[in-house]
Formats: structure tokens, sequence, C-alpha cells
């Protein structure tokens, strides 16, 4: 006797609809309770000293669990044997990492820059022949901002094993100037001193460094490095040449030309 497709359905609906809704409302709630506990995470990193990155790991890991678990109790409520649904899930997890490698080793690395602190955001370094200011850290890639104001994307596997250099949030500058083989090497010293202290872009600590770094072939070089922040390296660098040339200048030291004595030798 075949059963009209009302009455069917009609028989579905009382042998599974409860069980269905309830999974319907099982995983509204799953879903609701995941937002939440990201929001409670993420209020109470935001209060931690954790680094941005590492706060958006942990709300992303609690709300995929959360996820997850809500999941695997609708699927438990509506009959569905979890054995072969996890064997499924291993095999298409396989095939997708094998399909992924460049990604997940991206994850990996990133994962090991968030937690091993190598660099943090604002400081400047230079790695795989890239340097600027670390602008953004995340699973897949770090963000630099070159002075001019460019990005760079730099994948996290290229960064993970190779040789980091970390300014850290200020950079030392190294100004070279030279002065006449008779200038009086003291009052010169004390003149760029005086630049540097009145230079609202130069750090106090470390004290900046002043002195003679070559005898050239027509001039005596002095060395100038002081210390200041990433973002005023090249402004810091201009205001000091300038400011160092007009005050030289005004106190009558010379800043010689390169020279060459060229002799003529008439032929016999």
């Amino acid at each position: 006797m075949t059963i009209p497709p009302i009455e069917l359905i009609i028989d579905l609906l009382i042998r599974y609809g409860f069980q269905v809704l309830g999974a319907i409302i099982v995983l509204a709630a799953g879903l609701l309770v995941a937002r939440w506990i990201g929001n409670v995470v993420r209020a109470w990193t935001s209060r931690q000293q954790i680094e941005p990155p590492v706060r958006m790991l942990l709300v992303r890991i609690v709300r995929v669990v959360v996820i997850l678990l809500t999941v695997v109790v609708v699927l438990g409520n509506l009959g569905i044997q979890m054995s072969p649904f996890l064997a499924g899930i291993g095999v298409a997890g396989l095939g997708i990492g094998l399909a992924l490698q460049g990604v997940l080793s991206n994850i990996v690395a990133g994962l090991t820059i968030i937690f091993t602190k190598p660099y943090r955001v604002g400081e400047y370094i230079e790695l795989a022949a890239e340097q600027g200011e670390v602008h953004m850290i995340d699973l897949f890639s770090t963000t630099l901002i070159h002075p001019d104001l460019s990005k760079v994307v730099i994948p996290n596997r290229k960064i993970v094993g190779e040789i980091l250099h970390n300014f850290g949030t200020m950079r030392q500058l190294n100004l070279k100037v030279g002065v006449a083989y008779g200038t009086d090497l003291n009052d010169t010293m004390g003149l760029v001193r005086q630049v540097l202290d009145g230079s609202a872009y130069v750090l106090k600590e470390p004290i900046p460094l002043v002195g003679i770094s070559m005898l050239g072939e027509s001039a005596i070089v002095i060395s100038v490095r002081p210390w200041v922040k990433v973002d005023d390296y090249e402004t810091a660098q201009a205001e000091l040449y300038q400011t160092i040339v007009e005050r030289f200048h005004d106190g009558r030291i010379a800043i010689p030309l390169p020279q060459r004595e060229v002799r003529l030798v008439s032929g016999s």
C-alpha cells in the first residue's frame, strides 16, 4: 500500500520535527554563546598586557571551540553517528593540509612570531632584504611601513629562521661632516653638541656620540651619531645637517671641498 506524500510528510514531521527544531535552537544558541564568550575574552584580554595579534587569536580560538562543541551536540541530537563523520573530517583535513602547505606554514610561523615576540608593532626592523616600521602582525604575514609610507607585506614563513635586525623604537643617525685641518676641533665638536642639545628630535638617552671618524685627504671628518625616534629619522637627519651647516657658517668654520693637485709636465 502506497502512503500519500502528505501523510508521509506529516509522519516525518511527527517523528523528527521536534529533533530538527531542537537542533536548530541549540545551534542558534551555540552561535550566540560563542559570540558572547568571544566578546568576554576580548574585553578581558584588552585589560591585560597582551599583544593585539595574541588577543585576536585567543578570541578566534574560543569561538571556534564553542561552535565545534555546538555542532557535535546538534549532530548527536539528530542521531548521526560521529565516528564516520570524524573519520571523514580526518581524511578531508589531510587532503586540505597537503593542498595548503604554504598557508599552514605561514600560520605556524605566525604563531611562532606572536608567542616568541622577536619584534612588536611600532618597532623598526630589517629582514628578508626589507626594512621598515612594523605596522601589523597577523597569522599569515607581517606588514612593514617604509619611510615613504609604502607598505611591504612579508609572508611569515619568510621571516622565521631568517636573520632579523630589530632597531626597536629608536634609530641611531650616522651624520658625517668635514672640517679643514686648521680648525679648532674642541670648539667645533662643542658647537656640534650644542646643536644636538637644542634639537627637539635628538633623544637625551643614550647620549649622542661625537668624534673624529677619519682623516681625509682634504678634511677631518667628524662623525655625529645621535639617537632619535623611528618616526623622526628622516626629519631629524635633514634638520641636523642644515643646522650644523648654518652654525658652522656663522662660526666661520670651513667645510672644505675635495681638492686635487694637477701638474702639467711638458714633453721634451
